[in-house]
Order: structure tokens, then sequence, then C-alpha cells
């Protein structure tokens, strides 16, 4: 199998070249050489790489940039992702799009909250997640042969993201206030992309949810990473989402529910055994570059 994936120096694009078996012709691009925006010089690339399966990782994840800069989130999420799509139909190569929960709107009743089914309709409350969805229109209708993946709070070694922000935040502040009406599935990178080249070599197109088991709030999650580290003794408030204003507004319980990979055999542990086993691999230390909110 060749498999060109996009965004390939990201945190998602670099667990897939560790988790593909090694027969696999693993390559792929990134900026500034490839850039999806740019359609003919994207077509080109893929072309040239000759893939049977073209694996989607590239695009604008800063969730508030996103809602600073709406046109430009549709540019890369959705417009982005329709160029890719064409260069897929132009090769004749599948397709693995990586989403996100945040395509689903997150309001709910407290006494009828479940997480999203891969068929529930989606209605994104924010610009990225109407840029994701975007993505997933164009996916649908462009190709016959594809697999949309939905995650959710995705982490890893690599950037900035809540793990590392919220270390960061207890070192230097020693309090903290998080956010108790955020829930969702927090979701370790190389768990998912195991999950990722399971399913594309199964040949099973569809739309999927690959997450790690379970849900928990943002104020749970950063309770649980400071037991983990060592830093049991920064107190953490808690706090709602209108105490802590930010650009984009997320969606307020948006887990997403396994069922079409687990029936296919292709589940991920649970949330609380990999967040233990990424901080037994990263350890308590936090990337000197980061820096930013607890909410």
């Amino acid at each position: 199998m060749r498999v060109y994936i996009t965004g390939i120096q990201g945190q998602l694009g670099q667990a897939l070249v560790r988790r593909w078996s090694p027969s696999a012709e693993v390559c792929g691009g990134d900026l500034p050489e490839v850039d999806i925006t740019l359609a003919e010089s994207l077509t080109q690339a893929i072309a040239e790489a000759r893939p049977d399966l073209v694996v989607h990782c590239a695009a604008m994840t800063d969730v508030d940039g996103c809602a600073r800069n709406p046109p430009a989130a549709l540019q890369i999420n959705g417009l982005g992702t329709q160029n890719v799509a064409l260069a897929c139909q132009q090769v004749g190569a599948s397709m693995v799009h990586i989403s996100t929960n945040e395509v689903f709107s997150g309001r709910w009743d407290a006494e009828q909250a479940r997480p999203y089914h891969e068929f529930d309709a989606t209605d994104p409350i924010n610009p990225y997640g109407a840029s994701k969805a975007a993505g997933e229109w164009y996916v649908r209708h462009l190709l016959g042969r594809f697999f949309i993946v939905r995650t959710s709070w995705l982490y890893g070694s690599q950037g900035r993201n809540f793990i590392h922000t919220i270390q960061a935040a207890a070192d230097k502040h020693g309090a903290l206030r998080v956010v108790t009406d955020e829930v969702a599935n927090p979701t370790w990178v190389e768990d998912l992309a195991s999950a990722v080249v399971r399913l594309a070599e199964s040949g099973r197109h569809g739309v999927y949810h690959l997450v790690n088991e379970g849900y928990c709030s943002r104020y749970a999650l950063a309770r649980r990473i400071l037991t983990l580290t060592g830093r049991d003794q920064v107190p953490v408030a808690p706090i709602v989402r209108s105490q802590w204003p930010r650009p984009s507004v997320p969606p307020a319980f948006a887990p997403l529910a396994n069922h079409c990979a687990a029936a296919l055999g292709i589940r991920l542990r649970p949330w609380e055994e990999a967040l233990a086993a990424y901080l037994d691999t990263a350890g308590s230390s936090v990337p000197s570059d980061v820096a930013g909110p607890t909410g």
C-alpha cells in the first residue's frame, strides 16, 4: 500500500508514520512545500506520489484562531479539504479525513445526555466546527471511497495542548480555575494513529468516531493531570464557561461514541489509562514555549 499524509510533520502525521507497517510506502507533505489551499501544487504532489490512500491530517486546529478569522478557517479546513478530495479523485485514491467532535453543537439536556453517534446530524456552533463540517461535506460528495474519522481533545508530545498548559499554569500560578461544563473524550495521538491504521487497512469505508473510551470535563481532566504529575497540592477552582470568555464557544457536551469501529474490533483504551501511559512516556516536564489559559 502506498500512503500519502497531508500535514505529515504534525503530531498525528508523525504518529502515523511510526505506526504504519514497514511494508507500506509512506510519504507526505507539509508547509511550506505543500499547501492544501493551493490546488495545483497539492494535486501535483499527490499525483507524483501515486498513493492508494491519502490521510488528510493538515488543518487549521487553532480553535480560537478560527473564531478570529472564520474565512481563513473555511479556506483551509473546508476548501483545502476539497482540494485534497479532488486530488484523490484524480489518482483513484481512497481518503481518510480527520475531523472533530466540534462538528456537533454540544447542546444537551442533563437528563438525556449521551455521547454523539456516528450518524447524528452535525450542527456546529463555532467557526472551527463549521469549517471542519464543510470539509466533511466535500469528502462525502466528491468521493465514493472514504473514511471520515472524528476525534476529540487530541494530545501528544508535539505542540501546545491542554495537558501541557495545565502543568505550566500550575507551576506558574500555584492555583487554577478550570471549566466544568465542557465535556468530551481526551484522546492520545498514539492510540488514535494505531486505530486509524487498522481502520484504513480494513477497507471498510464510512464515518467513524475514534477516541479513547469514556469522557470527562475539562475540570476532571485537569485534576487527573495534576495527580499523575505530582501536583496534587495545586488547588483547582471549578468554574463555568461564561466565567472564562474566549473567542470561540466550544460545545458544552460533545463526547463521541465509537460504535462503528468497535463493531470491527477497533477500540481505544479508556482515557484514564491512555493519559497515564502518555505521562509515563512524556514525564511531568513542560515544553519551554508553553503558556496560556487554563479554562
